[in-house]
């Protein structure tokens, strides 16, 4: 097999659509590409077709998306990364339109729009921008620590809602983007190397995938943006449809009390700019204090400081 410029990498756990995502890639696909599918502990029923670029590894115990998403990526070849849901359908040739626009040290992401799993087409959208919500103070959709929301209009900043969603759609195509849903991702395998993958530490759990590669991204001098030029779309689970990849309650509150004072306290080595940079460079942002970077302040009235302080001391 030749070996392909890009790499396309699906963590895939009691999914139905898996194999639908797989032939769509192919389908859409114009460049030369490989997609590694890891099944984390079961096969996918229908099963899936048989590519010649396509390599598939079953995990027989369940591990994670994490380590699903570090395995594949090592195990792959291509010079470009993407990481997609096994939900999820694209637009004609969005390989190449990846390719054109991302330098080196860029995460890219497409326009995102919902996908009908039963005609497979995409619907609503696209949704684009989002910002992050203040770690310290309890959102009413996601909780505590670092979130990216959408967006509230009225709810939100007067003229938020028509500057980011609206004037800011018909903008530039590639645009500057503050955070994203992990659900897909493109970038050079050089990144990927640089900002060492996904942390398997105990820390993040299975969750926050996407905030921490972005904040590494942004704050060790790189870029995310948006590319406006192609689309995914992404099935949305709930109620209808179960959720691939399950956390506990204990674990998401674990992984957004450690991300929350990983990041508030700068604590990544590599970062070349602070935090501050990343939240002036997009402010004004929803629900951020003037003095958000305060941290003993929010610390001490924090609804998780006790569990901080069982899980790893009072010393931040």
């Amino acid at each position: 097999m030749q070996t392909p410029d890009l790499s396309i990498i699906i963590p895939s756990r009691d999914c139905e659509f898996a194999s639908k995502t797989v032939d769509d890639i192919f389908a859409k696909a114009k460049g030369t590409i490989e997609v590694v599918i890891m099944l984390d502990g079961y096969w996918p029923d229908p099963p899936l077709k048989d590519y010649p670029n396509l390599t598939i590894v079953h995990k027989g115990t369940a591990l994670g998306m994490r380590d699903s998403i570090n395995h594949g990526v090592a195990l792959s070849k291509g010079k470009y990364i993407l990481k997609c849901d096994d939900h999820t359908s694209f637009a004609e040739g969005f390989d190449e339109i990846l390719k054109k626009d991302c330098e080196e040290n860029w995460i890219s992401i497409p326009s995102r729009y919902s996908l009908d799993p039963i005609k497979w087409e995409r619907t609503r959208g696209p949704i684009q921008y989002m910002y992050l919500t203040f770690p310290y103070d309890h959102h009413e959709l996601f909780g505590t620590g670092f979130h990216g929301a959408k967006w509230h209009g009225p709810k939100g900043l007067e003229g938020s809602y028509w500057y980011l969603e609206n004037e800011r759609k018909r903008g530039p195509k590639i645009d500057d983007l503050m955070i994203f849903q992990g659900s897909c991702y493109f970038m050079h395998r050089k990144h990927w190397d640089f900002i060492e993958g996904l942390d398997e530490e105990n820390h993040y759990i299975m969750y926050d995938e996407a905030i921490e590669l972005d904040f590494k991204t942004w704050l060790s001098g790189g870029r995310v943006i948006i590319n406006k030029n192609t689309w995914y779309a992404h099935l949305h689970k709930g109620v209808t449809y179960k959720r691939d990849f399950h956390l506990s309650k204990r674990h998401k509150i674990m992984s957004e009390v450690y991300n929350t004072d990983y990041w508030m306290n700068n604590r990544w080595p590599k970062q070349t700019r602070p935090l501050r940079w990343l939240i002036e460079h997009f402010s004004p942002l929803d629900g951020w204090p003037e003095d958000w970077d305060n941290v003993d302040k929010y610390f001490e009235t924090w609804k998780h400081k006790d569990l901080y302080n069982q899980l790893w001391g009072k010393e931040k």
